[in-house]
C-alpha cells in the first residue's frame, strides 16, 4: 500500500490547522515495522495546553479519515505536537515568539560583525522584531546592550534551553518574554513541546 506523503498530509490539514488558530510548522511521515506514523507539528502565539492539542488531534484525525481519494487504505498512528524550545528559528513568526529567549546565532559568511571583536557565531537574547530586523541583547549579565541585525544576514539560529531565570536587566532590554509563551528558564519539560500521541484513540486509515 502506498504511504501517505508529507505533501499530501500538509494539503489535507493546512486549512483545518489555520482555522483553529495554529500555524502548520511541518509534517513528518515515517514507517517502521510496517507501521506508518504521521507527525503534525503546529504552533501559535499562545501556549497550547494538552487539552487544546488533544482537541486539535481529534479534528486532524477526522480530516485524514475523511480523505477518500488517491490512496488505498493505510493504517497510521497520528501524533500532533508543538515544536520543542530548541528548534531553529527560520521564520519571522519564530523570532517574534522567541522574544526573551537565549539563542545561538551564526551569521552568514561575509556579514560584518555586529560589534568589533564579536565572532560570526555568538549567543544573544532575542528582543523585539521590527519588520525584517531583530533586536538582540548581547553581554548577558555583564553590561548587557542592544544591537540589531537583518534576519537575512542570519545563517542559523537555535533557541537554547535555560534552567535558571535570566538576568533581570537582560530580560528588560529584550522586552520580556513574548505574550502567551512560557517564561525563560522555567521548565526543562518545554524542550520537547506539547505532544498528543493519538496511537490509541486516533489509529485509523488514510486514503
Amino acid at each position: 500500500m502506498p504511504m501517505p506523503t508529507e505533501e499530501r498530509v500538509s494539503r489535507l490539514v493546512a486549512g483545518l490547522v489555520a482555522g483553529r488558530g495554529f500555524d502548520l510548522e511541518g509534517v513528518e511521515v515515517s514507517t517502521a515495522a510496517g507501521q506508518t506514523r504521521v507527525r503534525v507539528i503546529v504552533d501559535s502565539d499562545r501556549t497550547a495546553d494538552l487539552d487544546t492539542i488533544a482537541e486539535l488531534s481529534a479534528q486532524v484525525s477526522a480530516c485524514l479519515d475523511d480523505a477518500d481519494d488517491e490512496f488505498e487504505a493505510a493504517r497510521y498512528l497520528l501524533e500532533v505536537t508543538t515544536p520543542g524550545i530548541d528548534r531553529p528559528l527560520t521564520e519571522p513568526r519564530h523570532w517574534r515568539r522567541a522574544r526573551g529567549r537565549k539563542v545561538e546565532i551564526s551569521l552568514k559568511p561575509g556579514v560584518a560583525p555586529l560589534e568589533p571583536g564579536l565572532s560570526p557565531g555568538f549567543r544573544a537574547r532575542v528582543g523585539a522584531l521590527d519588520g525584517d530586523r531583530i533586536a538582540l541583547v548581547l553581554g548577558g549579565g555583564r553590561a548587557p546592550r542592544l544591537v540589531t541585525v537583518d534576519l537575512a544576514d542570519i545563517d542559523r539560529a537555535v533557541v537554547e534551553v535555560e534552567f535558571s531565570p535570566p538576568n533581570a536587566r537582560e530580560l528588560e532590554l529584550a522586552g520580556g518574554v513574548a505574550s502567551g509563551r512560557p517564561p525563560a528558564g522555567a521548565d526543562a519539560a518545554e524542550l520537547t513541546g506539547t505532544t498528543v500521541d493519538a496511537s490509541d484513540s486516533t489509529e485509523g486509515t488514510m486514503e
